[in-house]
């Protein structure tokens, strides 16, 4: 999924990097109004769980392999802005120490595998556990769906990036199903995973899960009323 150099063509690689740097900058002023004390260690936590499981590769089938992406679980646990962040610290040290994905491609690879996550996952985790209930079973089928739905929106993103400016000479549709095909094996292990981690978080402490909280409110100035 982590997009070498070369692979995209510029222009299209320079307007993810656009988007890419708007986003983390929307997510940094967002992460100093819902980080605290608590939370903040939290996502550093998040960031090395995550670091540590894209280490990690699976069979898939057909001589490829996968691994998990995370995006989920830190947008679940922390919430989406300081998701977005743990996941690009994570991709940055990928790209500059250990090759996977490219310096060039580092808007794209934070478009698809931080980004579009958190954009999808969590108003569909708020959503399920508003309507209906934070009971366990709730909450695992609501981090379940929203891992899955994080790797196959990663990938469709991926397959858009490629038909506007890929570079190998294959076509494009054929990139889309291979893309899809397999990184759905893959959502459904990060469903799993996500349902299983958050759940345990939650067995523990509840209070930390970012997408169960309330919101917090904008504060307000309060009106001087003469008497």
């Amino acid at each position: 999924m982590h997009i070498p150099d070369g692979f995209i063509d510029a222009p299209v690689s320079l307007a993810a990097g656009v988007v890419a740097a708007a986003g983390v900058g929307v997510c940094l002023r967002g992460a100093r109004r819902t980080l605290n004390e608590a939370t903040a260690p939290l996502a550093g936590l998040i960031a090395v769980f995550v670091f540590a499981a894209q280490m990690i590769n699976f069979p898939v089938g057909a001589g490829t392999s996968g691994h998990l992406m995370g995006a989920a679980l830190a947008v679940i646990l922390v919430g989406p802005y300081a998701g977005v962040l743990a996941i690009t610290v994570v991709l940055l040290v990928q790209a500059l120490f250990f090759a996977d994905g490219g310096l060039i491609a580092l808007g794209l690879n934070i478009v698809n595998l931080a980004i579009i996550p958190a954009l999808l996952v969590w108003p569909l985790f708020r959503m399920l556990t508003r309507w209906l209930g934070d009971s366990r079973a709730v909450v695992a089928i609501g981090a379940g769906t929203a891992g899955f739905l994080s790797v196959i929106g990663a990938a469709a993103s991926f397959s858009l990036e490629f038909f506007l400016g890929g570079t190998a000479p294959v076509d494009p549709a054929t990139v889309a199903v291979a893309m899809l095909g397999v990184h759905g094996v893959i959502g459904i292990v990060e469903g799993v995973v996500t349902a299983l981690v958050v759940l345990a978080v939650v067995a523990v402490r509840p209070d930390l899960v970012a997408g169960l909280r309330p919101l917090p409110k904008p504060s307000r100035a309060k009106e001087m009323v003469p008497a």
